[in-house]
């Protein structure tokens, strides 16, 4: 599977790009442009937290072996540096992961995973991997994980 390049139309049925294109509200004596609500979160139960998230740099080809979704609230990820990332996002069917896709970010964007979105894990492809993660905060079963045999290569 080769990923192809993150945009906000073909990610739409997954979830969101967070990036800061699209229509603007200049604030601050107009030194600033607000980008707002790039984002559809959702939570069921809990709270909506941020918390840091430092993952280890991966090459291409990857090998995905592993897909996860979280069913009671999205997630969103912002990479606190302009380095890439792999995204790997598949469909539902009936609680199985199906017809995955794989996309690259340009170093400046961020994504949002709706709720019960199958996902692979955080992927960076360079720099120090540090993300911001907004996401649900709480008890419950909040985390499915479901192993790929045969894996998938991205690359």
């Amino acid at each position: 599977m080769t990923p192809v390049p993150l945009t906000a139309e073909a990610f739409a049925p997954l979830g969101d790009v967070l990036e800061a294109a699209g229509r603007s509200v200049k604030i601050n004596d107009g030194f600033c442009d607000r980008f707002t609500d790039k984002a559809r979160i959702d939570l069921e139960g809990g709270r909506l937290g941020i918390s840091l998230f430092q993952a280890v740099p991966r090459a291409l080809p990857y090998r995905c072996d592993l897909l996860e979704r979280h069913p009671l609230g999205s997630q969103s990820f912002i990479p606190m540096t302009q380095d890439p990332f792999l995204i790997i996002v598949a469909e539902d069917d009936e609680g199985r992961p199906t017809r995955p896709r794989a996309f690259i970010t340009d170093g400046t964007q961020g994504v949002s995973y709706l709720r019960g979105v199958w996902h692979g894990v955080l992927t960076p492809l360079g720099g120090s991997g540090l993300f911001a993660v907004v996401d649900r905060i709480g008890a419950g079963p909040n985390l499915e994980e479901y192993p790929l045999d045969p894996p998938l290569i991205v690359g």
